[in-house]
């Protein structure tokens, strides 16, 4: 008998261990059947607590003026910039005015020695002999007629001698003038005989001397500019506007402008040109506005920053406080229930105000987390990793 039970002890506890491994197998089964689906990882789910943090209000119209920021640069008023140039051929025998010099209407800049301006001024002064000798004539006929020596008709005949003299006078004086020679010298030539050895290069408005292309000893021809003459009260601000927003600007829209180089200043001006052309190198349009300058402080090829602003119009837009960025996009969090909030992407118009214009997006009227979207979304990042 006792040989009988330790035969049947292996064969027991083998039974025993098979019933365990099935009923294992079993359990794993059933909990297999019982999984939950996995977890939308775009809903945030807090307690009520946290809840609490999180600022609530639906999408609503609002009075937004969108606005777009370009890059640009400051340029000289071209209608205040004047070019400059010699007169007459000949040598460079002075210059006065430097790059950056403040100058006034009239000022002489240079000096030009020319062959040239000589014999303009021998021309005048024959033509000044000439106006003389008929002018003595008409008076020495005037004084036969009334002898009854010569007739009327001899009088008319100096008259007009005359009239043509004056008129040759008035032609010399002013080729002198386009010579650069100024009202003094041609005063100086006709009391004195006295001829001016060279013609000056005179500014022809108030301004900077902002560019010189002359060196003492250049021989100049006319037409050639020698200086560039800007009035600075008055400045360009140019920016780059990308073609596909070409149908977002238009003249007279008001515009701030920012110079980094000088600090938080701000300066204003309205559009006063769009171009009707897209440069093919960088696939933008050029826009202008004009800036009051009278202090000079913007200074030409400063960069700066153009913000157009457009008309204020109603519109579905959102605080920039309910904007978060995930993936390079910008999205929103909706509120689907209590305590539980979905990540929504939208597409946004730039920041006016504090409110990003909404282009694409959740309707009129949704509920949105506009206060605590920063950490809502923190929050649902920390769950992921979980």
């Amino acid at each position: 008998m006792n040989d009988k039970h330790m035969n049947l002890r292996p064969a027991l506890l083998c039974a025993l261990l098979a019933a365990a491994f099935l009923a294992g197998c079993g359990k794993g089964q059933d909990t297999g059947a019982d999984a939950r689906p996995a977890t939308d990882p775009n809903l945030v789910v807090v307690n009520a607590e946290m809840a609490r943090n999180f600022k609530v209000a639906p999408l609503a119209m609002q009075m937004v003026s969108t606005e777009r920021d370009l890059p640009g640069r400051i340029e000289a008023n071209e209608q205040l910039v004047t070019r400059i140039g010699a007169s007459v051929t000949g040598r460079v025998t002075e210059v006065f005015a430097e790059v950056g010099a403040r100058v006034k209407a009239g000022q002489e800049l240079a000096r030009v020695s020319s062959p040239e301006l000589t014999n303009a001024q021998l021309a005048w002064l024959r033509a000044h002999s000439a106006t003389n000798q008929a002018q003595r004539a008409v008076e020495r006929a005037q004084l036969l007629i009334q002898a009854d020596v010569i007739g009327t008709a001899e009088l008319q005949r100096r008259e007009a001698e005359l009239s043509i003299a004056r008129a040759e006078l008035r032609a010399a004086t002013d080729q002198l003038m386009l010579l650069g020679v100024s009202g003094a010298y041609v005063d100086r030539l006709r009391d004195k005989g006295q001829l001016s050895p060279y013609a000056g290069i005179n500014a022809t408005r108030s301004g900077v001397v902002i560019e010189r292309k002359v060196s003492q000893g250049q021989v100049a021809q006319p037409g050639d500019p020698l200086f560039t003459i800007a009035d600075l009260s008055k400045v360009w601000v140019v920016g780059a506007l990308p073609e596909q927003d070409a149908a977002s600007v238009q003249m007279g829209q008001r515009v701030e402008i920012k110079v980094s180089a000088l600090g938080q200043r701000q300066f204003r001006g309205r559009v006063v040109f769009v171009s009707d052309t897209i440069s093919p190198d960088t696939r933008t349009l050029m826009v202008r506005t004009e800036v009051d300058n009278a202090d000079r402080a913007l200074k030409p090829q400063m960069l700066a920053t153009l913000r157009i602003i457009g008309v204020a119009r109603q519109q579905l837009a959102v605080p920039e406080a309910a904007v978060v960025r995930d993936n390079d996009r910008d999205h929103v969090y909706v509120q689907v229930a209590a305590g539980q909030y979905r990540l929504t992407p939208v597409e946004l118009a730039p920041a006016s105000n504090g409110l990003r214009p909404l282009l694409k997006g959740p309707a009129e009227g949704t509920a949105l987390v506009v206060d605590g979207a920063f950490h809502l979304n923190n929050e649902r990042k920390r769950a992921e990793l979980e």
